[in-house]
């Protein structure tokens, strides 16, 4: 298995309180790319709101076997805590997964 950095784009279509924010960060704690060797290096945070912009990123940490599953479990992953925080996918709509970070061990 390979951990991967991956990063989620998406597009807050309705006001994100701070409330949800910290539910959101704190349901993707677990994935957070600053507990990783790469990530802390990085100083990576793992929300990052646009200034003037309703576009935002998320960077997560999983462990897959290829890319393409890695991408797919960060996607599902944002997508959980996107709903957790009280947001949907049409509320929240995702962009494409993109990998950022690659540590094979």
């Amino acid at each position: 298995m390979t951990v991967y950095v991956v990063t989620v784009p998406g597009t807050f279509l309705r006001e994100f309180p701070a409330s949800a924010r910290k539910e959101l960060v704190r349901v993707l704690r677990p994935a957070d790319p600053r507990t990783t060797e790469g990530g802390a290096s990085a100083d990576l945070d793992i929300l990052t709101c646009y200034p003037d912009s309703p576009a935002f990123s998320l960077r997560l940490e999983v462990e897959a076997p290829d890319r393409a599953s890695a991408e797919a479990r960060a996607r599902e992953l944002v997508a959980a805590a996107l709903r957790s925080a009280g947001l949907s996918e049409e509320e929240a709509p995702l962009g494409q997964p993109v990998i950022t970070g690659i540590d094979a061990k």
